[in-house]
């Protein structure tokens, strides 16, 4: 396809993504299904020419940002808090369903090579950090279980990859080495994790010598990918490469980065990731095209992968709820006999995160990085669109009616200090700290207007804090008032603007004010 034809494409993809987008927002699913949805549906227009995804250009595009969104947004006492329920899932889990699969493959195929169908469960166990988060969106979970999905989904592809890689070789050679292989996935880890520090030292050292805001939020967003391929050119894991410098990242931006960096970097960061996600499932779609014209069309399908391809969606749910309520049960076992620190989900809990194992862009890449000479090379491509497709559609559609009907319980123990409390903690501070400097050397007072502001907030700050829902009412009518002189304010500015009574300048700067006053006023409100 010439370069200008796959621009223009590109940009239909964008159009079609904010069409795609709002129309799931107005019907009520979950974007991430109606973008892989119609990307399929385009795949088959014919005016339309066939997109081709390359699987190392995918992966390196998309995985290293998307995986540092995941993790610079991750709560990251609670990621620490219950890492060993997020291994279990990351490496146990995965290492579980690649066996269910690899079982349940051979069974259905069993000219298949058995190390050919380790490989095929290896592309599809790992749920995907990109599904998952665009699955959860818009979805309410308990705290334990958001951290426990959310860290599952960034770590677990280290271990798929390592699974795929060796089951590939040993298909290929028809030799394997268990002894290799977990050493290789420590190597790999421990690796990772090294480059990922490194990274984010070499990180934290140059933010703080760059000075302009608009270079430190290109420095952020280099991030990302420096971690990526620093990993993969040292042959150790990216993908943990890149989670560790996101959670480091999401650690020390907080008094590494000046506010007004963080509120210009958000804004762009946010609309990147929106495009890359959207553009993932949108593409993911769109291969599909390509993927059936190499098997020879949906009738080789239907007629030879259809019980194959059932067996494998249905594998991959059941060892989820498998490998999930057997945990849970163990956990249960060990609290009866007195291990206090055991903590079982429970039924409803374990429900849920047994449900939410969604599919999505590694899967597909690594399914299209297989031999051209691999025994089931085709079963492969297909069954792992197929699994990107059933996992997405179905139960990323059904998640939110199934958290509904189940009502999960949030069983975590609360932080030691509410919002209100906090908000009255930092008014103290505030107030403490304006005091202190409102006198002069001598006694005299020289702030007195800024320290009775600062007194009245405290006050107000200490009565919300002490009746949080009485307070609310009678607040959010007060930011109510305040948003409509903004409002009004800012039809002023406009209407002298337009009337040729000030320069663009005055109107750039004025706006600005007003639109950082509402800014602040919105956020109170928590919206």
């Amino acid at each position: 396809m010439p370069p200008v034809e796959t621009f223009e494409l590109l940009l239909i993809l964008l159009a079609v993504v904010v069409a795609l987008h709002w129309a799931a927002r107005r019907i009520g699913l979950p974007p991430a299904t109606a973008l892989l949805v119609g990307g399929g549906a385009l795949a088959f227009v014919p005016s339309l020419p066939p997109l081709a995804l390359d699987p190392e250009l995918t992966l390196v595009l998309f995985l290293p940002p998307l995986l540092m969104d995941g993790a610079y947004f991750t709560a990251f006492g609670r990621f620490r808090r219950h890492l060993p329920g997020i291994l279990s899932l990351a490496i146990g889990a995965v290492v579980f369903t690649t066996f269910a699969v690899g079982v349940v493959t051979h069974w259905l195929v069993p000219n298949l090579p058995w190390a050919a169908c380790f490989a095929l469960g290896a592309i599809v166990s790992p749920p995907d950090a990109v599904s998952a988060r665009a699955v959860l969106e818009g979805v309410k979970l308990p705290r334990r279980l958001s951290a426990l999905v959310e860290g599952e989904s960034l770590l677990n592809d280290a271990t798929g990859l390592v699974l795929f890689r060796f089951a590939v070789a040993a298909t290929m050679s028809g030799l394997f080495d268990a002894g290799a292989a977990v050493s290789n996935f420590l190597f790999l880890a421990l690796g990772g994790i090294a480059v990922g520090l490194a990274v984010s030292a070499t990180w934290i050292f140059v933010v703080k010598r760059l000075g302009e805001q608009t270079l430190i939020i290109m420095a952020n967003t280099l991030m990302c990918w420096a971690a990526y391929i620093a990993g993969e050119s040292v042959h150790v894991s990216g993908v943990i490469a890149t989670v560790v410098a996101g959670l480091v990242l999401g650690w020390y931006q907080h008094v590494i980065l000046p506010a007004r960096v963080r509120l210009r970097g958000s804004s762009f960061w946010r609309t990147m990731v929106f495009v890359l996600e959207a553009l993932v499932f949108i593409l993911i779609g769109f291969s599909l095209r390509g993927v059936l014209d190499r098997v020879g069309g949906i009738g080789a399908v239907t007629t030879t992968m259809t019980i194959p391809i059932f067996g494998v969606v249905l594998a991959i749910v059941v060892a989820r709820f498998i490998w999930v309520f057997g945990v849970d049960g163990l956990l249960t076992l060990l609290r009866g006999v007195g291990l206090k620190r055991a903590r079982p989900l429970g039924m409803r809990q374990a429900t849920v995160l047994s449900w939410a194992g969604m599919r999505g862009v590694v899967t597909l890449a690594v399914a299209l990085t297989l031999p051209e000479a691999m025994p089931g090379r085709d079963l492969m491509l297909v069954t792992a669109f197929a699994v990107i497709f059933a996992t997405v559609v179905i139960q990323g559609t059904s998640l939110g009616w199934l958290i509904r009907r189940v009502r999960p319980v949030d069983a975590d123990p609360p932080a030691k200090m509410s919002l209100p409390a906090s908000e009255a903690a930092i008014a103290r501070a505030r107030a403490a700290a304006v005091e202190a400097n409102a006198y002069a050397a001598d006694g005299t007072l020289i702030h007195p207007q800024l320290l009775a502001e600062y007194r009245r907030r405290l006050e107000i700050t200490e009565r919300y804090a002490a009746d949080a829902d009485k307070f609310m009412s009678g607040i959010q009518t007060h930011f109510d008032v305040v948003l409509i002189s903004i409002a009004a304010g800012r039809a002023e500015l406009i209407r002298i603007h337009r009337a040729g009574l000030i320069e663009d300048e005055v109107l750039h700067e004025l706006e600005r004010d007003l639109d950082v006053e509402e800014m602040g006023v919105i956020l109170q409100r928590g919206e």
